[in-house]
């Protein structure tokens, strides 16, 4: 079983939500390897999270699923995965 690489795109619910608590919480769910903003629209930036996971069954699935729980989070989608 090997190791793949994700880049996570976190939306939160309107440009006011509070991006640093957003970041903090993630930190403590995950492994980051990465965390940077990216420019939405209207004023709204994404928090985008790179991280590694194991290559089984699932994938991203368990990873999505706890951060969807993060307070001011809309949606988390998957903009990319590598195999490492």
């Amino acid at each position: 079983m090997g190791k793949i690489g994700v880049i996570l795109k976190l939306m939160p619910e309107s440009p006011d939500t509070d991006l640093e608590k957003i970041k903090k919480e993630v930190k403590k769910l995950i492994d980051v390897s990465d965390m940077d903003e990216e420019k939405v629209a209207f004023g709204l930036k994404a928090v985008m999270v790179s991280t590694v996971v194991k290559d089984d069954e699932g994938g991203t699935d368990e990873v999505e699923e706890r951060l969807k729980g993060i307070e001011g989070i809309q949606s988390v989608d998957v903009e990319d995965v590598q195999k490492l």
